[in-house]
């Protein structure tokens, strides 16, 4: 029998410790080019030791290099008259995958400040100025102020009228009231309390109050929802074919009108990468950082040779180098391994910067990572919040990964991007009167030799947003 008691051993194991430098370090790889500004101008206002190379002086820097370049190329020339001939391009010298600071498609001043931003109103503060234009100060306004409080992001009302009359202790018709007024506001179909009351209100808008599209919408919108023509036409007593153009009408209103009007909305992307074709002959594309914005960092020398009497100052100042060495280390590490990571996927992917996304094939971060010998770790971190710019427009580089499905026409593997492509070409060319079912697009992929499931094609299509066959049906 085992006796219970105390004991003191050692035991040595094995643990990874992640040190507070590695986790910098892994956030400078991971963060996007914008975020990144904005974290080495805080490391400039914090750390002494760390400078911003001026523009001007990296200018005169590169052109020194530059020469001296040329100098010794002549002095080759002078030994090897041979080579005389040559056009040397000087873009193949530069092989650290960034673009050279000389800037050669022009500098502009204004690219190298922070540009102020345009301030727009909320859509609830537009809401509001179109109210104290409409209602004079005093309690109705005041129900107004408390209904825009209660809209959603979509624009829609999310608290019923009994709520906020018994708040202002008044009747449900006067909170009605300042709820007519404020549905008349811009954007059309807000304070709506459903999306049939939203959507007419936007016909009342366009002054189709009474209209064949409003008395669908009045007394067929669950028909409509369904695509249920034939019925709503034998009570309208028209043709399907006429309630289907009503519905195309209908569908070019805004359900969700929301307070998008007035908000700054989605930021365009910065791009942190660019690829471009520099060979049409032979398909060659090169890789190049968007990273012009960025502060280009050295250690301060303002400091050199400068020892107190004071130990603590010493340590500081020893420290802070240590540091500012470190973030122009790690910075140039970044720029290595992110042109690495995209230089890998426009090898294993230039036939899509040809011709497009049908001809996507099945890449995972493990290939990547095999391919530059690095962790897949650390490509999915340099992937993640990334942008690149392409002749064939911006994309996440997430988006050049996917998985495969099998070919039967011994190609190998398919994208499951590229099979979306052909899914929606293939529903994009139908009859409009006869729609393709799901196994009918089993069947034509089966014919290029693709073997998918009819569940797949379900899912992809719906991803797509694509309706069903029943749905797709036009008269």
């Amino acid at each position: 029998m085992a006796k219970l008691g105390l004991h003191m051993g050692l035991k040595q194991t094995q643990n990874i410790v992640m040190t507070q430098r590695l986790q910098q370090a892994l956030k400078l790889l991971q963060v996007p080019t914008l975020e990144l500004e904005q974290i080495l101008r805080k490391e400039l206002v914090e750390n002494p030791l760390l400078e911003e190379i001026d523009h001007d002086e990296e200018i005169e820097d590169v052109n020194q290099l530059e020469d001296a370049v040329t100098e010794a190329d002549g002095l080759e020339r002078e030994k090897d008259p041979e080579p005389q001939n040559e056009d040397r391009d000087w873009g193949d010298s530069f092989d650290d995958g960034f673009r050279g600071t000389s800037n050669e498609r022009g500098y502009d001043e204004e690219d190298e400040m922070e540009r102020p931003q345009k301030y727009i109103p909320s859509g609830q503060e537009d809401l509001t100025d179109q109210l104290h234009l409409a209602l004079p100060e005093g309690q109705d306004r005041s129900i107004g102020d408390y209904i825009i409080g209660c809209l959603g992001g979509d624009g829609m009302l999310v608290c019923g009228l009994e709520e906020i009359a018994a708040f202002f202790e008044v009747e449900e018709d006067d909170v009605q009231r300042v709820l007519a007024i404020i549905q008349t506001f811009d954007p059309p179909g807000v304070g709506a309390r459903d999306i049939p009351e939203c959507l007419l209100l936007q016909l009342g808008a366009r002054g189709q109050a009474d209209s064949d599209e409003a008395h669908i919408v009045k007394y067929h919108f669950e028909a409509l929802k369904n695509r249920k023509f034939s019925d709503i036409a034998r009570e309208m007593k028209i043709t399907p074919k006429q309630v289907q153009d009503l519905a195309h009408n209908i569908g070019e209103l805004d359900p969700r009108p929301g307070l998008s009007e007035g908000t700054e909305g989605a930021r365009a992307i910065t791009p942190d990468l660019e690829v471009v074709k520099i060979d049409e002959s032979k398909n060659v594309y090169a890789v190049y950082l968007n990273d012009t914005n960025l502060p280009r960092l050295r250690v301060s020398n303002a400091y050199e040779g400068k020892t107190g009497p004071n130990e603590d100052d010493v340590k500081f100042i020893n420290e802070k180098k240590s540091h500012a060495e470190w973030v122009i280390k790690t910075i140039e590490q970044r720029r290595r391994t992110m042109i690495k990571v995209m230089e890998a996927i426009v090898d294993a992917q230039n036939e899509f910067f040809e011709k497009g996304s049908i001809a996507l094939r099945p890449l995972t971060l493990q290939q990547v990572a095999s391919v530059i010998g690095m962790h897949e770790s650390t490509v999915s971190r340099v992937t993640r919040q990334k942008y690149v710019q392409t002749p064939r427009g911006v994309f996440p580089l997430k988006f050049f990964f996917s998985a495969g499905l099998d070919s039967s026409g011994g190609e190998g593997e398919i994208s499951a991007k590229a099979v979306k492509v052909m899914i929606r070409d293939i529903v994009e060319n139908e009859n409009p009167a006869k729609p393709l079912s799901d196994k009918k697009i089993v069947d034509m992929l089966q014919e290029n030799n693709l073997k998918i499931a009819r569940r797949t094609v379900a899912k992809y299509r719906e991803q797509m947003g694509i309706l069903s066959a029943r749905m797709r049906k036009q008269f």
